[in-house]
């Protein structure tokens, strides 16, 4: 095995590893990070990853993140939200970077409940709408860690099978 695999392979586990922490934090695109990963392995160990396997861990990241960008909308409307609420949830979000863990769960919940409280002036209406907001959240959350999770084991096993 030369220099260049052995680099190649340690930049993809470090690729996915990022991925991972990407599922929970907005500024890293997770799922897209353990496809990269995979694509890294790819050429680093021929075939111990097939080109269909590719394709649709290509068609799952896509899907993934469409689905992380439209969950926390449909949800938010769902609960009756606006979109000043749909905007203090983004806000929310990023601004909970800066107070992590906590941060990372509350800003959403925050921003959401700011947002809406602050167009339609009902307590219980906002709570219900942030509530939502933050279950999208979660549940986005879920979906990327898996499929980022996914992916980093199949990169792991065409490693170990490459080596062995």
């Amino acid at each position: 095995m030369s220099i260049f695999t052995i680099i190649l392979i340690i930049i993809a586990i470090l690729v996915a590893l990022l991925g991972i922490a990407g599922t929970v934090l907005p500024s890293l695109p997770g799922p897209p990070l353990c496809f990269v990963s995979m694509v890294m392995v790819y050429f680093a160990c021929p075939g111990q990853i097939t080109p269909s396997l590719l394709l649709w861990m290509l068609l799952v990241t896509i899907i993934v993140v469409v689905m992380d960008y439209t969950i926390p909308i449909a949800f938010t409307k769902m609960g009756g939200g606006s979109k000043p609420a749909i905007w203090g949830t983004t806000i929310g979000t990023f601004a909970g970077l800066f107070f992590m863990p906590w941060g990372l769960i509350l800003g959403p919940l925050l921003g959401a409940f700011i947002g809406e409280y602050i167009k339609n002036k009902k307590f219980l209406h906002a709570s219900k709408v942030s509530m939502m907001s933050f279950v999208a959240f979660l549940l986005s959350s879920v979906v990327k860690l898996v499929a980022s999770l996914l992916m980093t084991f199949f990169a792991i096993q065409a490693v170990w099978n490459f080596v062995n």
